[in-house]
C-alpha cells in the first residue's frame, strides 16, 4: 500500500486551469471507473471544486507519474500546460496535505469550513462508484476525525472572515437572539444573499429585502422566506426594523438621518443596528450621531475582520501541530500493517518447516525407528532450517561491511538483549 495526493488548486493554478481539469457531476463516474481499471491503482477518491482538483489513490510504488498522464489525458490538457501546477504529495505527506485540506488550512480563506463537507462529499461520491479500497476508507476517515478535533481544540473557525459573516456576527453581540429580531436587507446581490444565508443560519427568520425592482428581489425572497420591499417602501416599514443591513450600488445614500430619526421615535427609541456594506455608502454618516442607532461602515468591519484573520493564524499552529502529530501517527500504523504482513508469512514459513519435518518424524517412528534417535534428528533439522535464513543474513551483512544491518538483524535475533 503506497499512498498519493496529486492535483492543483488557488495557490499553483489558474482560474481557466482549473477549470479545464475539474471534474464535474457528468465526467466523475467515468473518471473513477477509469482509476479503478488500472490495475496499478487499488483505491481512489476524486475531490473537484471550484478552488482544487485533487486525485488521492492508494496505489503500487512508481504509479505517480502514470496517474499525471491520465488526468493529462482525461481533461485534454497538455502535460506542458498541467505539470507545472500539480503538487505530488507521497505517503506521509499525502496524509498530512488531506488533513490540512479537510481542517480548511489548505482554503483560501483560512479555517473556513464548507471544505470539509466537499470533500466529505468526494468521499462519498467514490464509494458510491465503488472505488474506495479499505486504504482510502481508513484514511478518509481518520482525516474527518482530525477535522473534528481541530474544530473542537482550536478556535480556527470561530472568527468572522468575511464582510458578510461579520454583519452577523456583529449583530448577535448587539442582540441577543436573532429569532426575534427583524432585519431589513437593502440589495438583493451576492453579498446580501451571503447575509441572508448566515443570518438564517443562526435563527432569524423576519426578513425584509428592499430593492430597487421587486422581481430582482423575488428569488432571494423566496429562498428564505422573506417579504419584499420597492426602495421608496423603505420609510415606512424601516421602524419595523431591529437590524438593517445595506449593500447596493447606489452612487447616493439611500437612507438618511431624518429618515432613521423619525423610525427611532415611531420605534420608541427602542436601538437600531444599521450595517452599510455598500461603497459608496447606502447610509449617511451623519446616522451615526443619533444616540439610539448603531451605524457600522464597511471600514468598520473590515477592521474586524481583519483581526479575525490574524486570530485564525494564531489559532492554525496549533491546528497545524495537530496534522502533524495525527498524520505520523496514521503513518506509523500504515508501517505497522507491513510488520503484520511479514510476521504472518514468517511463522507461516516456520510452520511449514515444522509441519515437513514432523510427518517425516512421525513416519520413522511409524516404520519402527529408535524414538531418542528421530527425535535428536528432529530437534537438529528444526533448528538448522530455522537459523538457516538469518544465518545467511548475518554472513551477508559481515561480507559487504554493512555494520548497520548486522546491528538490525542481531537485534531482531535478540543477541543484543541484556
Amino acid at each position: 500500500m503506497s499512498l498519493l495526493a496529486i492535483g492543483i488548486n488557488h495557490n499553483t493554478a489558474s482560474v481557466e486551469l482549473r477549470e479545464k481539469v475539474a471534474f464535474g457531476p457528468e465526467k466523475l463516474p467515468e473518471a473513477l471507473k477509469q482509476l479503478g481499471e488500472n490495475p496499478l491503482v487499488n483505491g481512489s477518491v476524486v475531490v473537484s471544486t471550484c478552488n482544487r482538483t485533487e486525485i488521492y489513490c492508494d496505489v503500487r510504488n512508481g504509479t505517480k507519474t502514470k496517474v499525471i498522464d491520465w488526468l493529462s489525458q482525461f481533461h485534454q490538457v497538455s502535460p506542458e500546460d498541467l505539470k507545472p501546477s500539480l503538487y505530488i504529495h507521497e505517503e506521509q505527506a499525502a496524509i498530512r496535505h488531506l488533513m490540512r485540506v479537510s481542517c480548511g488550512l489548505d482554503s483560501l480563506v483560512l479555517g473556513e469550513p464548507q471544505i470539509l463537507g466537499q470533500v466529505k462529499q468526494a468521499y462519498s461520491d467514490s464509494r458510491d462508484h465503488k472505488a474506495v479500497d479499505s486504504a482510502m476508507e481508513k484514511l478518509f476517515q481518520k482525516a474527518f476525525s482530525v477535522a473534528k478535533r481541530v474544530r473542537t481544540e482550536t478556535d480556527i473557525g470561530g472568527n468572522a472572515v468575511s464582510v458578510a459573516y461579520a454583519a452577523c456576527t456583529l449583530a448577535k453581540h448587539i442582540f441577543e437572539s436573532l429569532e426575534q429580531s427583524t432585519v431589513l436587507m437593502v440589495g438583493a446581490g451576492e453579498t446580501i444573499e451571503l447575509v441572508a444565508k448566515h443570518l438564517a443560519g443562526n435563527g432569524c427568520t423576519k426578513m425584509i429585502v428592499a430593492n430597487r425592482t421587486k422581481e430582482r428581489a423575488m428569488p432571494l425572497a423566496e429562498q428564505f422566506g422573506a417579504e419584499v420591499i420597492g426602495l421608496p417602501e423603505i420609510p415606512e416599514h424601516l421602524a419595523r426594523a431591529d437590524i438593517v443591513i445595506s449593500s447596493t450600488a447606489s452612487p447616493l445614500p439611500i437612507i438618511g438621518k431624518g429618515m432613521v430619526e423619525s423610525a427611532l421615535k415611531a420605534r420608541r427609541f427602542q436601538p437600531m443596528l444599521l450595517v452599510d456594506i455598500a461603497v459608496p455608502r447606502d447610509i449617511e454618516s451623519q446616522v451615526g450621531e443619533l444616540n439610539d442607532a448603531y451605524l457600522y461602515s464597511v471600514d468598520d468591519l473590515q477592521s474586524i475582520v481583519d483581526s479575525n484573520i490574524e486570530q485564525r493564524k494564531v489559532e492554525a499552529i496549533q491546528a497545524e501541530a495537530i496534522v502533524s502529530e495525527e498524520s505520523a501517527a496514521f503513518m506509523s500504523w500504515m508501517r505497522s500493517l507491513q510488520a503484520v504482513d511479514s510476521i504472518r508469512e514468517y511463522r507461516q514459513s516456520a510452520n511449514e518447516i515444522r509441519e515437513d519435518l514432523l510427518n517425516k518424524s512421525l513416519q520413522s517412528l511409524a516404520a519402527g525407528a529408535d524414538a531418542e534417535k528421530v527425535l535428536l534428528e528432529l530437534s537438529n533439522k528444526l533448528t538448522n532450517k530455522l537459523i538457516h535464513a538469518p544465518t545467511r543474513a548475518l554472513q551477508s551483512a559481515a561480507e559487504h561491511g554493512e555494520p548497520a544491518k548486522l546491528a538490525t538483524i542481531r537485534q531482531s535475533l535478540g543477541l543484543d538483549n541484556s
